[in-house]
């Protein structure tokens, strides 16, 4: 698909974990494929910007002796820069996003990406956004230990499974374990302070993991979790179905997600319905903050307006371009953004959350350089994503910072494409 020219204030690119024209519903897994360069807002490097930090990918490869392997049984991996001065002892976790499998087909196909196996894994990606180290582009994390764990499992790093006759291997709770595991023994045992983060399938898993995440580090550390992109709502799409809760429940049954889903959830709800975060947020007691679009581009194409839900393609336009949604069209977004100020009602009431909701058409913002923090970057409350978080993080004042309805905001990113 060829991605259109705006404005500045539109990001034409598309995001790996998207979904776009022409992949089915079922193929969740199964993305179209761009450079980790242009997926984070890096492709232009004789601008005056730049080169972006190229970092090495290292294997744990303790992983395999205790089964913590990617769907093709490979072992995973991660990329780490150390950080300096006075963030030697403060780490950031981002947990790498990019879709889900819930079936054999998508399952066995995702095995054969970098989304299933080490592999085909990049040697080198770019350390942009919250991992930039550079403080005009990072301003209070620049300098910390920044690490991207990568993502071959499919389920949010979930799964406990295997499909012998396939051999595939649903082991993403082990993963998450081998890879705390590693970073452990290369320093953040020690750490002062640590923030895990995520971006899409890796922001739901940072929400699953984030009170485990404060029990593997020593009880002196400061801790807090941030959730990208990944508060997926259990919506009704543009038929009247439930697009995504079908697809969730391929995911949790066939990898076996059910038994690493929170018991706080589980103890009165149905395994699907805990693998929404919608129905998590409340359990969490670790401090989190939620950083979501109200109209989450992803879930626009994937969830509201599948080609399975939308057999005409009344949406097709729309999904495109927002500027091309018909009132009507308008009027349902309005409901689903509803929806998710519903579903948070209550999440930042304690002090210890933060919440950054703007009325824009894009998915995962922490990552991309552009919408973090550059010189026109999204802004709530006269606040820019990254001064937000960290505002929040380092407690200089409370965030809870909910956009008016589209159109007001014109600090926005829009995601487009033709």
């Amino acid at each position: 698909m060829e991605l259109c020219s705006w404005p500045r204030f539109v990001i034409a690119v598309l995001v790996a974990a998207m979904v776009v024209e022409g992949v089915l519903l079922s193929d969740y897994g199964n993305v179209s494929e761009i450079s980790y360069m242009e997926a984070f807002g890096v492709r232009n490097w004789n601008d005056g910007a730049g080169e972006p930090l190229m970092v090495a990918i290292s294997l744990i490869h303790r992983a395999a002796s205790r089964g913590a392997v990617c769907l093709d049984g490979t072992i995973p991996a991660y990329h780490l820069h150390r950080g300096f001065g006075s963030g030697a002892n403060s780490w950031i976790v981002q947990l790498e996003g990019g879709g889900w499998c819930n079936d054999h087909r998508n399952c066995v196909y995702r095995k054969r990406t970098h989304r299933g196996s080490s592999n085909y894994m990049e040697r080198q990606i770019p350390f942009t956004g919250i991992l930039s180290n550079k403080p005009e582009e990072n301003p209070d994390f620049f300098n910390w230990n920044r690490v991207k764990i990568r993502y071959c499992d499919g389920a949010s790093f979930a799964g406990e499974g295997h499909d012998e006759a396939s051999k595939l291997y649903f082991r993403g709770h082990r993963i998450w374990f081998a890879a705390i595991e590693e970073l452990m023994a290369k320093g953040m045992r020690n750490a002062h302070e640590a923030l895990l983060s995520g971006c899409s399938a890796g922001g739901l898993a940072s929400i699953l993991h984030c009170d485990e995440f404060r029990e593997l580090l020593p009880r002196n550390t400061k801790v807090k979790c941030l959730a990208d992109a990944g508060l997926f709502l259990d919506a009704i799409d543009v038929s009247g179905g439930h697009t995504l809760r079908k697809f969730f429940h391929g995911v949790v049954s066939y990898q076996g997600v059910g038994k690493n889903l929170p018991a706080s959830c589980t103890s009165h709800m149905d395994a699907t319905s805990c693998f929404f975060p919608q129905n998590l947020i409340a359990h969490v007691k670790t401090p989190l903050f939620i950083l979501n679009a109200a109209y989450d581009s992803w879930q626009v194409q994937a969830s509201l307006a599948p080609p399975v839900a939308d057999p005409h393609n009344s949406w097709h336009e729309c999904k495109l371009n927002h500027a091309r949604c018909s009132a009507s069209q308008i009027g349902f977004l309005q409901v689903f953004r509803n929806h998710m100020l519903n579903a948070i009602m209550g999440f930042s009431v304690p002090h210890r959350n933060g919440l950054f909701l703007n009325s824009c058409f894009a998915h995962c913002q922490s990552e991309r350089q552009d919408t973090w923090f550059a010189d026109d970057s999204p802004v709530l409350g006269r606040k820019s994503i990254a001064i937000a978080v960290g505002d929040w993080f380092f407690d200089r004042s409370r965030i809870n910072l909910i956009d008016c309805a589209y159109p007001c905001d014109n600090s926005c990113h829009n995601l487009v494409f033709r």
